[in-house]
């Protein structure tokens, strides 16, 4: 009988791949050497230079796990106590950029996929789809994984991602879906004057302020039955007049919404675009908008799927978790319209922090959480 594969070890020898977006740096070619070895097809799928990777084992129904190897920079490397991709593990915690989010889920996913295919083989198949371009773009990562799928008639019947889920503690939360998310950028033009002068002026500044504080004003809504209220941040005011005796030309903004399922992308436009007209009316601004959407809200609806992966959860380690929407956007925003999907992964207090790092033990709990899901996915 072999030996159980080591969800840790695989996660410090993930963590010394250098994977910066959008830099493979090792990782996914680690990766599928361990699955071919275990039986698994692997299939890179590379477009405009980013790297994913698609492996199967099996045939029949299918379940899909999705994750990402690529990392955010390290930052100010001097800060770091450890090397940010050396792996090192002290007193029980293993160190290193990646090693919350989320090398150490991808690492569980795979020595748990292992194990199972090789000790009991399902009547099934396990897809396992991990991308490098979760965090940028996320335009050639999963998407390009799903537009592969689709072209190659490969298929999965439900997914689980592993980025982490958890607040403070393992086992109390998964995702069931995610808010929406679009940002909307406004260039407000005038004409460019003497200060002491406003009146052989057009102050495009005004206009702007009052534009966004009827857009940081308005209250989108009061939540829905499985989401939070919406909300609208303004993240940036830029000018860029060096002179305290000019009015500008013109002034840029930025907001952000994260929505939820009372509202699509499109609804938010027309809103937008309703009060901007109204203060193009009211002002004689020219007002430029560029809307990017980088996902709709979408909800898994509880049931057999995510109560598997809730019991599942609750066994290995003792806590029934809640079932949340909350937090950023995910890859999930791209597979919902492949198949049913839900995430449960690490807690992620120190994601994208200096000294990002996860204890041990947590990712040993993870991998027999993914286990406990691949044996009670296919015993039914």
């Amino acid at each position: 009988m072999t030996s159980p594969t080591d969800p840790v070890e695989l996660t410090a020898r993930l963590i010394r791949c250098p994977s910066v977006t959008p830099e493979e740096g090792g990782a996914l070619t680690l990766l599928a050497l361990d699955l071919e070895a275990a039986g698994f097809r692997c299939t890179r799928v590379d477009r405009n230079g980013i790297a994913n990777l698609f492996a199967r084992w099996g045939e029949g129904r299918t379940l899909g796990f999705n994750g990402h190897t690529d990392v955010v920079p390290v930052g100010d490397r001097a800060a770091w106590h450890d090397d940010p991709f050396g792996g090192q593990i002290r007193n029980g915690v293993l160190y290193g950029r990646g090693a919350t989010d989320m090398k150490s889920g991808v690492a569980a996913f795979v020595a748990a996929a292992i194990d199972f295919v090789t000790s009991r083989p399902p009547d099934g198949s396990i897809v396992i789809a991990i991308t490098g371009d979760e965090e940028g773009r996320a335009h050639d990562g999963t998407r390009a994984l799903l537009d592969w799928m689709a072209e190659n008639g490969e298929t999965i019947d439900h997914c689980l991602v592993g980025e982490p889920t958890c607040p403070e503690n393992m086992g109390e939360m998964m995702k069931i879906g995610r808010r929406g998310s679009m940002t909307a950028y406004f260039t407000v033009r005038g004409t460019q004057g003497h200060s002491a002068y406003p009146h052989r002026a057009l102050n495009p500044l005004p206009p702007l302020v009052r534009l966004l504080d009827r857009l940081a004003s308005h209250r989108l809504d009061e939540g829905s039955d499985h989401f939070d209220a919406s909300t609208l941040a303004i993240t940036t005011i830029d000018v860029g007049n060096p002179a305290n005796n000019v009015i500008p030309a013109e002034g840029r903004a930025t907001v952000n919404i994260r929505f939820n399922d009372l509202h699509s992308a499109s609804s938010l436009t027309e809103w937008i675009d309703s009060e901007v007209a109204r203060l193009k009316a009211e002002t004689g601004v020219d007002v430029e908008t560029r809307i990017e959407v980088s996902g709709e809200s979408f909800l898994t609806a509880p049931g057999e799927w995510s109560n598997l992966v809730a019991d599942a959860v609750h066994a290995a380690t003792g806590r029934r978790p809640e079932m949340s929407t909350s937090g950023g956007t995910s890859d999930a925003r791209f597979i919902k319209d492949h198949c049913p999907v839900v995430e449960f992964g690490l807690v992620g207090k120190t994601m994208h922090q200096v000294d990002e790092c996860v204890p041990v033990t947590q990712i040993e709990q993870l991998k027999a959480v993914y286990s406990e899901v691949m044996r009670r996915y296919f015993a039914r």
